[in-house]
């Protein structure tokens, strides 16, 4: 994080915006997969819901809730399932009208957008979608990821919430989570796609932890970039990249600011850390590496030169289908990767 900064530009803030081009903008102003999860509507059922999130809060209701709203690539899980939501709020729509990154299968053109940038949330849509129930991630405890810090209270007294946690826990856990919660919403977590898209997730699992267990020199970075910094992230503050950990994989450890989830390199220094493999924050928010190509000491970086940079999908779509590329992607990287660094 930039020395300067107000004093209200919190770590959910810096995430938000991406952890890079979106820093500067938010300073200024103050996997997707070649298969479909889904298996159609979820299923209708009657009678009571309860829902216990990772808050502890145990939601009940009279029946199961319909009008959903969720945070996009939260939405993006739950349609894997089946399960679809009325309205959603984050990064939903690009400037060429085709579907963010996050939004992985969603048909942005039938969903309500609340909210479409990190601080966008109409709560007049909100409160005409009659909403039964609020769904998104936590990064800190007790914090609505992408609910705005300013309207918060006055948000979350419209319909009941759900949380699940983003951070503090591993990406294994998170796809549990997230399928717990779509199958109690009527979702199909056990059928013939499902099924399959769980068999391909754990054979990559299974892949990545026989890559790196094969080449235990091979380093990795986490970055981010923007046009003045570029942000290496601790891998174990991210439920992708702590699971990526367990299953053997060595990554650059940064020494991280107060926040704790990554150090700010100004570009004269981002050569500080060794890495045979970089993988770039995909996000919108961030300035992807063709965009780097006039920064002589990212073009001058061992990993860059070598071509060992790939995406990293930064928020991940927490059902199997979508997390089983991210695993497969990155078990080839490290297979075909030469020592670099």
């Amino acid at each position: 994080m930039p020395n300067a900064r107000p004093s209200h530009l919190t770590r959910r803030g810096l995430l938000a915006a991406g952890g890079a081009l979106g820093i500067g903008a938010a300073l200024a102003a103050c996997g997707k997969s070649d298969t479909k999860g889904g298996s159609g509507k979820a299923a209708e059922k009657s009678g009571p819901w309860s829902f216990t999130d990772d808050r502890d809060t145990k939601v009940r209701l009279k029946t199961t809730p319909r009008n959903i709203v969720a945070f996009t690539g939260t939405a993006a899980a739950l349609y894997d399932y089946g399960v679809e939501v009325k309205g959603v709020f984050g990064p939903t729509k690009g400037k060429d009208g085709k579907p963010d990154v996050q939004a992985g299968d969603l048909d942005i053109n039938k969903v309500e957008i609340i909210g479409n940038v990190y601080g966008e949330f109409n709560i007049e849509r909100y409160a005409a979608l009659s909403p039964e129930l609020l769904i998104t991630n936590m990064w800190a405890k007790d914090d609505p990821w992408y609910v705005p810090p300013q309207s918060k209270d006055k948000i979350m007294k419209l319909a009941p919430s759900v949380l699940l946690w983003a951070a503090g826990t591993t990406m294994q856990k998170a796809l549990q989570r997230h399928a717990e919660l779509a199958e109690s919403l009527g979702g199909d977590v056990k059928g013939k796609q499902a099924a399959a898209a769980k068999a391909r997730f754990e054979k990559a699992a299974a892949r990545m932890r026989a890559a790196a267990k094969a080449k235990p020199d091979i380093k990795v970075l986490i970055g981010s970039a923007s046009q003045d910094l570029f942000y290496v992230s601790v891998p174990k503050m991210s439920a992708d990249t702590l699971y990526f950990q367990e299953l053997g994989v060595k990554f650059v450890e940064p020494k991280a600011n107060a926040q704790g989830f990554f150090e700010e390199l100004s570009w004269e220094n981002v050569g500080k850390y060794g890495a045979d493999i970089i993988i770039m924050d995909n996000r919108s928010s961030a300035l992807q590496p063709a965009a780097l190509t006039s920064k002589p000491t990212w073009t001058k970086l061992p990993a860059v030169k070598a071509g060992q940079v790939l995406p990293r999908v930064t928020e991940p779509i927490y059902s199997y289908d979508k997390c089983a590329p991210i695993l497969e992607d990155l078990a080839r990287a490290i297979e075909t990767a030469k020592k670099v660094a």
